[in-house]
């Protein structure tokens, strides 16, 4: 049998289910190249994911999914010798690294638990020196899912648990936070990039509203994000959901982001920059960039001047309650375009999109702050 290539990976549901019911080892679905491996099964698994299936097909999807996933881990542990990683509470069989961000390096990994076997993302800092903003981004996590509103949980990764390992090579202890992966998301980088004349505003409507509902969410459990940035939020075409990542520059409100993605740094609001305490009216600012960003000049001029009340230099005069800015939100978008109405949104099929941060070349380390 001939193994798929990336270059010919499949690009739509039927043809991945064509492609996994031909393939009868691991070799015939996934290319030589670990790389091209990698994309290739993230590419299956956003396909045939059970969350994108009809309800009807979803039992016959479930069986499908475990089948890849089956494959992808023989495929794995034929390449490279088994390593795993013990805590407390789990043992990790580590995969291939999956995307390098800007703080650090994210590799599945999979666990056995009540006798069925799961996936797992952990996320490593590149510098040790980095341990204490994946040590905060485990407080955020943590402080989130214990205080936070619980209907609004999923606009957050799921922390499995943060742990400390030493490098039995260097010696070097890394702080690692251990994550539920995500399946067919895209960053707003991704949603930018496919839409360079600017995306339809009614489009970037949607993913507005549920980013306020994430900010008010953590505002109320006692959380600035501190680098709401393309790259740090991600969407779910098919189902209209979001989820805020990377945590790392997070603080409580009145204290300092930590560390700021250089970049960025036009994007940043004064306090930022200025090494000053953060607020909500930070994460506002922040967000109402992106989504700025987003529309680019198809932003009609009602919203233009709603955007630039959210981002003015003082943070005193900014919006500060993410909930109340919500409502006023959804008056300007009743004014230009009527009652809320679902709009399918999808997106092309481009090169695989991570799982749990942006999926790119090794950037400088953000600048501390």
């Amino acid at each position: 049998m001939t193994t798929t290539t990336a270059a010919h990976a499949p690009r739509t549901r039927a043809a991945a289910r064509a492609a996994l019911a031909a393939a009868h080892r691991p070799a015939d679905l996934f290319p030589a190249d670990d790389t091209e491996a990698a994309g290739t099964f993230r590419r299956l698994a956003r396909l045939l994911h059970p969350d994108t299936a009809p309800p009807a097909e979803r039992p016959a999807a479930e069986g499908e999914f475990a089948r890849l996933n089956a494959l992808w881990q023989q495929r794995t542990a034929a390449a490279s010798p088994t390593v795993t990683v013990a805590t407390r509470n789990r043992t990790y069989t580590l995969g291939a690294p999956l995307a390098t961000g800007d703080l650090t390096v994210l590799r599945e990994a999979w666990y056995e638990q009540d006798g069925t076997r799961h996936r797992a993302l952990l996320k490593i800092p590149r510098a040790v020196t980095d341990n204490d903003l994946l040590e905060r981004e485990a407080a955020a996590l943590d402080g989130l899912a214990r205080y936070g509103e619980p209907r609004h949980r999923g606009y957050a990764p799921r922390l499995l648990e943060s742990f400390r390992h030493r490098a039995p090579d260097t010696g070097a202890e890394r702080r690692v936070n251990a994550l539920v992966p995500l399946t067919g998301f895209h960053t707003l980088t991704a949603v930018r990039d496919a839409h360079p004349g600017g995306l339809d505003p009614r489009d970037a409507a949607w993913m507005w509203r549920r980013l306020l509902v994430a900010l008010g969410w953590a505002h109320r459990a006692g959380r600035v994000h501190g680098a709401v940035l393309p790259e740090h939020v991600l969407i779910h075409p098919g189902l209209h959901g979001l989820v805020l990542v990377d945590w790392c520059y997070s603080t409580a409100p009145g204290d300092r982001v930590p560390a700021l993605v250089e970049r960025h740094r036009a994007h940043y609001p004064p306090e930022v920059t200025g090494r000053r305490p953060a607020t909500e009216a930070t994460d506002i600012h922040l967000a109402s960039r992106t989504i700025e960003a987003l529309m680019g000049e198809r932003a009609p001029q009602p919203m233009r001047a709603f955007l630039r009340g959210c981002t003015l230099p003082s943070p005193q005069r900014r919006p500060h309650d993410a909930w109340r800015l919500l409502a006023e939100l959804d008056d300007l978008l009743d004014r230009l375009y009527g009652p809320r109405t679902f709009r399918p949104f999808t997106m092309p099929e481009p090169e695989p999109e991570p799982e749990s941060e942006s999926e790119r070349e090794p950037q400088p380390e953000p600048e501390r702050v």
